[in-house]
């Protein structure tokens, strides 16, 4: 067999490996279409009036999301509505009389009470004294019913905060006999609507949703967890009549707070791929610079000097083999040869004159210059250093 007839079979043998498999795979399998629900993204993902204020334009009235009240931008006018979704412990004094005063002209103001899990203290707020609202310690016992024609029965206010308030100061009510959660207030020409929670205003039910979030599961993105909210029927009519008062005649402002999540906690549990390999490089780098205890190798050796060392073996080798006869004349003669530059006079003289003119300039005994200036006896090697420690301090005194 050639290696042309061989190639042609091993084609024609993964030819029809290739075809039993596709063939076995379109048999098993067929191709469908799901739809999956994807996570908000954008606005939608940290407004949650976004769903609101859209259908609200939809319908051909002005709307507006701000994450902030801010009344000098704002420019209320008399049939304008303020939807206040945050927290109204955040109102300032200032600002509670600006809104009240332009309720009076006409406006139309939508606010929640505090949350149910504050002190009495904390929810003590200047435009619930102004408007005679009482609030309720903890949260209620039981939910309020919204029975809709056509539609299943539907729980509200479940959660937030009660109040009392005058039954003839409100023009609309809904509660029980012991507390109200929903009031229409009259306040000269304009309406308040306090409600004891809005999540029914929101773009779906975030509760449960956030609780699967938080724990991490797979589920947080089914279908299940997209309903409520302004998905449900019933509290799209519920919504439509909070904001009837002034409905189609001006702006509705939609003043939210963006609940982001903290930026210290997104860099710890998403950003960790960055940090931490930063973190572990920034450690290492420490040790390598941190001072250790004791050497881990031997101290270099210092430079050494060859020519001295050179003479100084040399001297020790003339001494070793008695030679020290060499050594003494070449130090006397170096000690006469600076006495010539230094003390030529001195220089010039001779015997026990020499050694008082020397003795007189050093401040020696003429006793010491004339043992220094005398050769030592051979092999008297006390004698021999004796005499060239004083030659070498008369000359360095020189």
């Amino acid at each position: 067999m050639n290696s042309g007839t061989r190639n042609a079979l091993i084609f024609l043998l993964g030819l029809l490996v290739t075809s039993v498999l596709a063939a076995w795979f379109l048999g098993r399998y067929e191709r469908a279409e799901r739809e999956l629900a994807l996570p908000p993204r954008g606005e939608a993902a940290y407004n949650p009036l976004y769903a609101l204020r859209q259908t609200l334009r939809a319908d051909g009235v002005r709307a507006e999301s701000r994450q902030r009240l801010d009344l000098a931008a704002m420019r209320l006018q008399p049939h304008d509505s303020v939807l206040l979704f945050g927290d109204p412990r955040a109102l300032s004094k200032p600002d509670s009389d600006a809104l009240l005063t332009w309720v009076e002209r006409g406006g139309h103001l939508i606010l929640r009470t505090p949350a149910a899990d504050e002190d009495d203290d904390t929810a003590k707020l200047p435009i619930f004294d102004a408007l005679d609202v009482a609030l309720e310690d903890g949260k209620p016992d039981h939910c309020l019913k919204l029975a809709i024609p056509g539609q299943p029965e539907h729980s509200e206010f479940c959660n937030g905060r009660r109040f009392q308030i005058d039954e003839d100061a409100a023009s609309n009510l809904w509660g029980s006999d012991a507390d109200y959660a929903y009031a229409r207030l009259p306040y000269g020409d304009g309406t308040v609507d306090l409600l004891a929670e809005m999540d029914f205003l929101q773009n779906e039910d975030s509760k449960m949703r956030s609780a699967f979030n938080e724990k991490g599961s797979p589920l947080v993105d089914s279908p299940f967890f997209r309903q409520g909210g302004l998905r449900d029927v019933p509290n799209r009519l519920l919504a439509r009549q909070i904001l009837a008062p002034n409905y189609g005649d001006g702006t509705i402002y939609l003043i939210y707070s963006a609940e982001l999540p903290s930026l210290w906690r997104t860099l710890f549990t998403r950003g960790w791929p960055a940090w931490l390999p930063a973190l572990l490089m920034l450690l290492a780098w420490l040790w390598s610079r941190t001072q250790r205890f004791g050497p881990l190798r031997a101290s270099p050796a210092g430079d050494r000097r060859s020519l001295l060392e050179h003479v100084r073996a040399s001297g020790e080798h003339l001494f070793r083999y008695g030679k020290s006869a060499l050594l003494y004349a070449a130090m006397r003669q170096a000690f006469l040869t600076r006495l010539r530059r230094r003390a030529p006079l001195a220089a010039a003289l001779q015997g026990p004159a020499q050694a008082a003119a020397i003795a007189e300039r050093l401040n020696l005994s003429p006793a010491q210059v004339e043992q220094a200036l005398q050769a030592p006896a051979p092999k008297h090697h006390a004698a021999f250093r004796d005499r060239i420690r004083l030659l070498v301090q008369m000359r360095n005194q020189l």
